[in-house]
């Protein structure tokens, strides 16, 4: 379990481009924020790498850093680019396919807390 990041302190997340690189046919990802209201990640993948359909507890919010990958949420294809950002409800299914190499944050927001 990653270490709990406390809600009452700041932190920076600095250099992730070099400590985290796009490694080939692989889908790598960091934790960078994990508390009780929420929780942070960067991911990486390769070109053609992919996450099965799958859904979460919590409300989801990701942005595309860079890349090209098909998100497809609820049966629904979208097309992301750089900048891009998609919301995800509690419980949407959702998966995606890597086009080209990406970097992907992803943040969960516990909606009970």
């Amino acid at each position: 379990m990653p270490k709990l990041t406390e809600v009452s302190e700041s932190s920076a997340h600095v250099g992730l481009t070099e400590a985290l690189p796009v490694v080939a046919e692989s889908t790598t990802s960091r934790v960078l924020v994990n508390n009780d209201l929420l929780r942070v990640v960067q991911f990486t993948f390769d070109e053609g790498e992919m996450l099965t359909e799958h859904a979460s507890p919590r409300a989801v919010v990701v942005q595309l850093v860079s890349g090209t990958m098909r998100f497809t949420v609820d049966g629904v294809e979208h097309t992301m680019g750089e900048g891009d950002v998609i919301y995800l409800a509690p419980g949407a299914r959702h998966a995606l396919v890597a086009d080209t190499a990406c970097r992907m944050t992803l943040v969960m927001v516990d909606t009970t807390a």
